[in-house]
């Protein structure tokens, strides 16, 4: 069953916690939006945040209109379910290095030498925050 809202339900944000890969499009005009598979995190205040690269083609996408979507699915094996997301962003170097390091966290062994040298080699670079403020959310629960 497919509903719609505005914000994000107690059960959206727990399966949104799962370290899932998110689906990322921005707006683009008459350009048709080109998904990218995303690490992402659900706030304490229902807005989902990722980071990005200063030079990525979706923050100068973004600083031209700034409507974003994210869709998040189960992995093959379970019941089908995906939740969607879409609203206005914001986009800020602010917390960007905290946000990255919660994230390769939740993503990858951090007691890997290679992931976390991986890591470490991340944080030496420049990245941006990325927040969607849902305005409309989408879900779908077999």
């Amino acid at each position: 069953m497919t509903t719609d809202a505005h914000s994000l339900t107690t059960e959206d944000i727990e399966f949104l916690e799962r370290p899932l890969y998110g689906f990322l499009s921005v707006a683009a005009g008459p350009t048709p939006p080109q998904p990218r598979p995303v690490w992402f995190e659900v706030t304490t205040e229902a807005t989902i945040q990722l980071f990005t690269a200063p030079d990525s083609v979706k923050v100068s996408r973004l600083r031209g209109d700034p409507r974003a979507s994210i869709v998040v699915a189960a992995p093959v094996g379970e019941r089908e379910r995906w939740v969607s997301v879409a609203g206005h962003t914001t986009v800020s170097p602010d917390g960007a290095h905290d946000l990255l390091s919660r994230l390769a966290a939740r993503y990858w062994d951090l007691d890997d030498e290679g992931r976390a040298g991986d890591l470490a080699e991340m944080l030496a670079a420049d990245w941006l925050r990325i927040t969607i403020e849902p305005e409309t959310v989408r879900r779908y629960m077999m």
